[in-house]
């Protein structure tokens, strides 16, 4: 199949933007990749203290026998329910790893917070600072330069972005994440969902909404909605840096752990039970280039993915010397399908979508219909058509096999390129008077796609709740949060607003959320224009809105406006944020650490990024 023409142009377009910062890249990973390897280039003090902790039989492996050393870079605590399997990989890693030959060593740990306890509380105030700080933990285990190959195990919302652009900044090294699956499904998401608004009109109260959450989220693994995390395991999988197929087998799931071995065999490229080398795996700087990128871009508006990954993948792209923007995700959403319908485009959870055929189901669609670039390199050797297949496990043996993911097994969940659930992608681009934003309309119903109503302006979520409980929001509204971006307050996310927003919507009431924050992963019904750009602390537009101004959110015509002459709102006075919330939105619970990175950070669709 040859690759749509959209598609074409739009890489050709990265490539042609990104030609001296790729160029760039490439150049130090090349140089940094024909060094010597660490134990032979390092002085003996040097290798002497990094063997100093294993085992001798290792040791000797290491200096003497110039054995493959992996690295390995672990996001394990048990606050994430997705991260607690975690705790057990090291050593099922370097069990298989002295089985070939090889060894392995934790290099490191990330920090990983979990944004379903923050949210709504100043610590989600860190929350996407914390993938830049575990960009850079990923940076410091891995400059200990020992290692030839290494594996990530992250999972959720920040730690994956994370670990990825800390990976690009080692792009030498062959690299394959390790994921550890969902949990089993509980109470359904859209059951929850109507207890949470349930509670927001103090129909149940704090015991019965307890229970409601604890039935939702109730044993280890990733939660089962399609948010933020599993969207990362979408792309994840969509690049080629998985073993395919592995995203959404649950933690207890006896392949699990046969899924983990095989990762080893992956990254040191010996694939297969044999043992036997036949494939070197790229270096990871190598396989993520322009095609790549796209691919996963493809996959996050086929599936109508996590909102977030409009300022994640910007900042990953980045750390590979590429330089993608908005405009490119609204290109390829014109002609990428939606083909999946989970929560919140739908009622089914990940684990319905992984029995309808997954991730490689949509790889599969998307490769075929000429939708995502089939000539890019993966950790495998069979390329991307590897990732339109889905594994299983011989009974009583410990023996992997692979079969096509295709037909899908459900097709209210999964659908082909043929018959999709909308022609176009989930996610739309905004421009307007109040600049530029990103709304995602996979969850939201047709007749919500424009919506004109008055301004109501809060300087924070909280204002917008004590609003609701008063009653004074039972009307036609769009609710205006500001001082909500990356420079004010670190870009939290707005889940919390969900439930009273939800009610209104459900009165009849013509509801509408702009902001210059993030809303989770896991939003959807009720339309929001989130991203705002430049945000209201830089001087954006945002901070020029007043009480009673008519905006019109048309998702349609992808606008933004406040409808008023253009005269009179370019000589409208711009807002600016008190000192009072200042100091109150940078202290407190550790967010005095983050003020430089607050400081620096670029814009949402620069990537939020702070280290550039």
């Amino acid at each position: 199949m040859t690759t749509h023409t959209t598609v074409t142009e739009v890489t050709d377009r990265i490539r042609e933007r990104s030609k001296a910062t790729r160029t760039a890249y490439l150049q130090r990973l090349t140089e940094t990749r024909d060094r010597d390897r660490g134990a032979e280039r390092m002085g003996c003090a040097n290798v002497a203290h990094a063997v100093a902790g294993i085992p001798a039989n290792d040791k000797f492996k290491v200096v003497t026998e110039r054995a493959p050393n992996i690295g390995i870079v672990t996001a394990y605590n048990d606050m994430l329910s997705a991260h607690a399997p975690y705790q057990t990989y090291p050593d099922i890693i370097k069990n298989e790893a002295r089985k070939l030959g090889a060894t392995a060593q934790v290099a490191g740990g990330v920090p990983a917070m979990c944004d379903g306890v923050t949210q709504g509380t100043p610590g989600m105030e860190l929350s996407l600072f914390s993938r830049d700080l575990i960009a850079m933990s990923t940076a410091v285990a891995l400059t200990h330069d020992m290692f030839d190959c290494a594996l990530l195990l992250g999972v959720c919302d920040k730690i994956v972005p994370g670990l990825l652009i800390g990976a690009l900044h080692f792009g030498h090294l062959p690299t394959v994440f390790v994921p550890a699956g969902p949990m089993a499904s509980g109470m359904s998401n859209t059951a929850k969902s109507k207890v949470r608004e349930q509670a927001a009109q103090g129909l149940v109260g704090r015991k019965g909404l307890m229970e409601a959450e604890m039935a939702a989220y109730h044993s280890v693994g990733t939660c089962t909605f399609y948010g933020t995390a599993n969207s990362n395991q979408m792309l994840l999988e969509a690049m080629g840096l998985h073993v395919p197929g592995t995203a959404f087998i649950q933690p207890g799931d006896a392949m699990r752990e046969t899924l983990t071995r095989e990762a080893v065999r992956t990254v040191l490229g010996r694939a297969g039970d044999t043992g036997a080398a036949a494939f070197a795996t790229p270096p990871i700087g190598v396989m993520v280039d322009e095609r790549c990128i796209v691919n996963a871009m493809a996959a996050l508006l086929a599936t109508g993915g996590s909102t977030n990954h409009l300022i994640h993948w910007v900042a990953v792209a980045r750390s590979a010397g590429i330089v993608i923007d908005w405009d490119d995700f609204s290109r390829l959403s014109d002609v990428i399908p939606l083909l999946t319908r989970v929560y919140p485009n739908g009622s089914a959870d990940v684990n319905e979508f992984q029995a309808a055929g997954g991730p490689g189901f949509v790889i599969g669609e998307l490769v075929d219909g000429g939708l995502m670039h089939a000539d890019v390199l993966t950790v495998r050797s069979g390329g991307i058509r590897e990732f339109a297949n889905i594994p299983t496990l011989a009974d009583g043996e410990h023996k992997l096999s692979w079969s096509a993911a295709a037909p899908s097994k459900n097709d209210a969940v999964a659908r082909p390129v043929g018959a999709p659930f909308s022609a176009t992608g989930g996610l739309k681009l905004l421009n307007g008077n109040l600049g530029r934003s990103v709304i995602k309309v996979s969850a939201v119903s047709d007749d919500r796609h424009v919506v004109e109503a008055p301004a109501r302006v809060f300087d924070s979520q909280a204002a917008l709740q004590q609003a609701f409980t008063a009653g004074e929001l039972d009307r036609d509204v769009i609710c205006v949060v500001r001082w909500q971006g990356p420079k004010a307050n670190g870009m939290p996310e707005l889940h919390k607003l969900t439930p009273p927003l939800s009610v209104l919507q459900g009165k009849g009431f013509k509801v509408a959320l702009v902001t210059d924050g993030r809303m989770s992963g896991a939003s959807g019904k009720v339309p929001a224009a989130i991203h705002v750009s430049p945000e209201a602390a830089a001087g954006g537009p945002i901070a020029k809105v007043r009480d009673g101004d008519l905006i019109r959110l048309d998702a349609v015509a992808g606008t933004l406006a406040v409808l008023l002459p253009d005269d009179e709102w370019a000589e409208r006075e711009v807002a600016t944020l008190s000192d009072a919330q200042r100091v109150a939105d940078g202290h407190g619970l550790g967010r005095e650490l983050f003020a430089g990175m607050r400081r620096n950070a670029l814009t949402a669709e620069e990537g939020a990024c702070s280290w550039l």
